[in-house]
């Protein structure tokens, strides 16, 4: 078993070398790197490891930035100190995670778990480590909004919402049972904290969900005239410096 180091704390590195060699033996450590950096330039010029230990706080970094820069052939253990990474997604999306100092009997399952899902010639799904960083950094966007109704406060999920349009100055909710709402938000606030996969602004008035797209016109001077569930009140018009984007947006 060929096993990469990355720690830029040489204590930490010593110690997870001798322990890695008192489970495994038979273990050979290729190389020990301390940055972002190095390591980048180890795995796009060497070849794959059978395992990586990878610390996440490195000297010029995280290393969450190696997987946007080098092609990762091998299973993943990621060390820490840090508490907040310490997510369930690591146990879920690699072969596991260690909190720092790492204890000895907390290594051998994570290697255990290696030889039994990875080691006999398992193909790893590289994938994995892209939903686990999806999972770290992927933006947060809203689940609901506050909306006034008569007296009283009440909120709106994002997932009931067909589409948010502009209109006499403010900007209105119109959910999936046809009901309005007037919300605090203007659309370029609304277009940094919805998600882009299921909403899209088509024009200066109106951002729509994917869902409440009924039927799509071709439109004069290159533009798309859209059919909205509930109806809309007004036009809907995707303008033309937006079809193309637009397109695409819809062909995902």
């Amino acid at each position: 078993m060929r096993v990469l180091i990355i720690e830029d704390e040489k204590p930490a590195a010593r110690r997870l070398r001798k322990l890695i060699g008192d489970c495994r033996p038979e273990a050979i450590i290729v190389e020990v790197l301390d940055s972002v950096e190095a390591s980048v330039a180890w795995l796009n010029s060497f070849e794959s490891p059978d395992l990586i230990f990878m610390d996440i706080q490195l000297a010029d970094g995280i290393s969450f930035d190696i997987f946007a820069e080098a092609q990762i052939e091998a299973p993943v253990i990621f060390t820490t100190a840090y508490d907040q990474y310490t997510l369930k997604a690591f146990k879920f999306n690699s072969v596991d995670y260690l909190l720092k100092p790492i204890d000895p009997d907390e290594l051998k399952p994570a290697l255990d778990k290696f030889d039994k899902v990875f080691h006999q010639n398992h193909v790893y799904d590289k994938s994995s480590i892209e939903q686990l960083l999806e999972s770290l950094s992927g933006k947060s966007y809203k689940e609901r909004f506050l909306v006034k109704m008569g007296q009283q406060l009440s909120y709106v999920a994002t997932t009931d919402i067909a589409y948010f349009f502009s209109e006499d100055g403010f900007v209105h909710i119109r959910d999936r049972n046809n009901k309005r709402h007037i919300i605090d938000y203007t659309l370029d606030q609304l277009e940094g904290v919805l998600s882009p996969d299921h909403f899209f602004r088509i024009n200066r008035k109106i951002i729509t969900h994917l869902d409440a797209i009924h039927k799509i016109h071709t439109y004069f001077n290159s533009r798309l005239k859209l059919e909205l569930r509930p109806t809309a009140d007004l036009e809907v018009i995707v303008s033309r410096d937006r079809v193309g984007d637009f397109k695409l947006w819809l062909d995902k």
